[in-house]
């Protein structure tokens, strides 16, 4: 903003330079009046309830030092994101893409090695690859490619090339239900958003069979690849781990605060506020939760899995192997009846009156809902029903959790054991503090208030997708309802105030 106040005439520049130091002002008194409060009810609640046991005064100090740095960060840090002296060159080639490799983002070729003499014939064949392939491979129409398009026969088409998947699907670390979905299909723009560059140079090849002749790309998906492409030159895709250090503060002072509520005060009133923090807390991690499962933090797959799976599932009690299999079938499948989890909750909810047409197989969770006397006195309510739902939709997650980690289905998930041993570690420091309270009905009253702060979560998510278009079977047929458009027709952004999405873990 300095800098471009620096261009203004006179007074348009000192209007911007006020209000750039009125926001300024606004967000550090906001925050250290936020902390103030905050250490003044701590430093109330002790005296009043006479605790000065060595646990009350560690999670004290905890909560106060974790409160500490967070400010400090604020305050003397530099912003993430700031940095826009690492952008890339512009890409002049026809032969590169830029492409996100483990955080960095980096122009490769778009074909690399033998992907490139499958395009270009047997002079492109590159020193030191596998095999030096004598012959083009075979080209295909996209109505033989839509052919492949079952579990047991994958195919799939992603820059113009044709991959045999169907032996890979079952390993598929998003799970078998994406790609299953998208077999037959082109899933170029799908495939690169969940993809680095490393899989294309190392693992694509071993899958090709061949290449597509009349595929054509409508202009609008050339224009968003255009953009994705301006985005990752710039940098904009790489993790600024200085947001992550500012997290961290966030949650640990969340989950301190909440625990000296909680055990170290004796009040109805502080066991209901800590447990109130509690349900903060669970719904701010879900952000970080949401990043790792889509390996978004570090980039790489097996670090970010593996420490959803152990702390993440120790401090918020849902399995990040079955989020992932439930929300990367739901990004491809956005809103279809038949296949995405996140609409399918008859005999309660009905999103859409498509799910009224004829009983339906969903594909995920394998049975067929139907619409029967029970349903129909359900879904008359829903409206009444939505807000209590909310309160208590936290415990199907750790239903759902266990069921995933238990059945067959669970053999799919990585680090299985390591999910359930924190899911029990989970249960166990939640069930110790509810059941400190003095009395059976602050248990009860403690657990209602904790999972009825994370409803929050909830409807968020229910916002973005519930109130858009809906369809029967798969998608991505033809121009109208490709990739981008499909995303655009099935999600909705809530325009908030600048302020507001670090309250909503930006899934608004």
């Amino acid at each position: 903003q300095h800098r471009e106040a620096r261009t203004m005439p006179s007074m348009a520049r000192t209007a911007a330079l006020r209000a750039m130091l009125r926001d300024g002002a606004r967000f550090w008194l906001s925050a250290l009046v936020l902390v103030s409060c905050v250490a003044s009810a701590y430093a109330k609640a002790s005296v009043a309830d006479g605790t000065d046991s060595p646990r009350s005064r560690a999670l004290h100090w905890g909560a106060v030092a974790a409160g500490g740095a967070l400010l400090a960060q604020l305050m003397l840090g530099a912003g993430e994101g700031e940095k826009t002296d690492e952008q890339g060159e512009v890409n002049t080639s026809l032969e590169l893409t830029w492409r996100e490799d483990e955080g960095a983002s980096k122009l490769v070729p778009i074909y690399p090695g033998k992907l490139a003499h499958a395009v270009n014939g047997p002079s492109s064949t590159l020193a030191g690859s596998e095999s030096d392939v004598t012959a083009t491979v075979p080209s295909f129409l996209m109505s033989e490619v839509a052919a492949h398009n079952s579990r047991e026969d994958v195919w799939i088409v992603v820059d113009g090339l044709v991959y045999d998947v169907t032996k890979y699907v079952d390993r598929h670390p998003g799970g078998w239900l994406p790609l299953v979905n998208m077999a037959g299909k082109d899933c170029t723009d799908v495939f690169a958003n969940y993809h680095g560059a490393k899989v294309y140079r190392t693992m694509l090849p071993a899958f090709l069979v061949g290449k597509v002749t009349d595929l054509t790309i409508p202009e609008h998906v050339k224009d968003f690849r255009a953009v994705r492409q301006e985005l990752l030159r710039r940098g904009l895709f790489q993790t600024d781990m200085r947001f992550y250090a500012k997290l961290g503060a966030w949650y640990l002072f969340l989950l301190l605060s909440s625990l000296f509520l909680s055990l170290a005060c004796s009040s109805l009133s502080a066991h209901m506020a800590g447990a109130a923090v509690l349900g903060l807390f669970w719904q701010q991690m879900a952000g970080l939760g949401h990043d790792l499962g889509h390996s978004g933090v570090t980039h790489v797959f097996h670090r970010d899995m593996l420490f959803g799976a152990t702390v993440m599932n120790a401090l918020m009690g849902i399995s990040t192997g079955w989020w992932k299999r439930s929300h990367n079938t739901h990004h491809v499948v956005c809103n279809s009846i038949e296949n995405d989890p996140d609409i399918q909750h008859l005999p309660i909810f009905a999103v859409a009156a498509k799910c009224f047409d004829w009983p339906f197989l969903s594909s995920y969770h394998d049975k067929t809902f139907g619409f029967g006397a029970v349903e129909r006195f359900l879904v008359a309510h829903q409206h009444l029903l939505f807000y209590p739902v909310m309160m208590f939709a936290r415990f199907n997650l750790y239903i759902q959790s266990w069921v995933l980690l238990l059945s067959p289905a669970g053999k799919e998930a990585h680090y299985r054991k390591s999910e359930a041993v924190a899911l029990a570690v989970y249960a166990c420091w939640v069930s110790v503090v509810a059941l400190s309270m003095p009395t059976w009905i602050q248990t009860a009253g403690w657990l209602l208030v904790s999972h009825s702060v994370t409803a929050l979560l909830h409807v968020q998510i229910t916002i973005s997708h519930w109130a858009m278009e809906t369809y029967h079977g798969r998608g991505y047929n033809d121009a109208t309802d490709e990739w981008y458009i499909t995303q655009l027709k099935t999600t909705m952004n809530v325009d908030t105030p600048e302020w507001l999405p670090r309250l909503h873990i930006g899934v608004e």
